[in-house]
């Protein structure tokens, strides 16, 4: 059977207390701009999407993935 290894974002200085929302929230965004800005395929955009997957709950997300598709995300794409 093969061994699972689970991993989260690093630590970020940006970030020090324990309340990681707008870790979460940064990293979403930082996540997208490199998507825009790199395509979908880069390793770069990659390690963000593992960042915010790992740190943000999967409501936020899907709420944020349709404000962006309607046009009306609140976060600077």
């Amino acid at each position: 059977m093969a061994e699972i290894e689970l991993k989260t974002a690093q630590a970020d200085y940006r970030f020090p207390t324990t309340n990681q929302s707008r870790h979460c929230f940064t990293r979403y965004v930082e996540f997208h701009r490199c998507v825009t800005a790199k395509g979908d395929d880069s390793s770069e955009c990659q390690k963000f999407a593992k960042f915010y997957r790992s740190l943000c709950p999967g409501e936020w997300v899907d709420k944020w993935n349709e404000q962006r598709e309607s046009g009306i995300f609140p976060g600077p794409l």
